[in-house]
């Protein structure tokens, strides 16, 4: 369950578009404003994409530490059986035990599936770091950096 985010950046180059005065034109104030504008507005946009972000980690980690849960659930009922069948084993010596080690068994191969599945799903949402916007912001450091040079 990957989720992809798609940017949704202002545009902040130096072209006009629509009714924009172009830069040649504006004054120094008014390219400072214009300048503070774009900023502000990046700036908001690149910390909702981290947000966005950071709630879709930790939401598959949530998901994967349910999963865990469940595993480690159906594990101590697959030793609570395997205890079951090897009193009635011990006491019978006979067949009901093996039925008992049977369900046992199976219910802890099932609880270790669930809990591997649960420990995979776990770490794939780690670290709950917003690298996509980290990788955004770093393009847009470096955009600045070569139009000023």
């Amino acid at each position: 369950m990957t989720q992809e985010t798609t940017s949704h950046r202002p545009e902040t180059s130096a072209r006009p578009s629509g009714s924009e005065t172009p830069p040649t034109e504006l004054s120094t104030v008014q390219l400072v404003e214009r300048l503070t504008q774009q900023v502000s507005a990046l700036v908001r946009t690149e910390i909702s994409e981290g947000l966005e972000e950071v709630k879709g980690k930790s939401s598959r980690f949530s998901t994967g530490i349910g999963v865990s849960g469940a595993g480690a659930l159906l594990l101590l009922f697959g030793f609570g059986t395997l205890i079951a069948a090897a009193v009635l084993g011990l006491s019978n010596a006979v067949q009901p035990w093996l039925a008992a080690l049977i369900v046992g068994g199976v219910l802890v191969l099932g609880g270790a599936v669930f809990a591997a599945v649960g420990r995979s799903q776990a770490k794939k949402a780690m670290p709950p770091v917003p690298e996509n916007t980290a990788h955004s912001v770093n393009e847009d450091i470096a955009a600045v950096r070569r139009s000023v040079q």
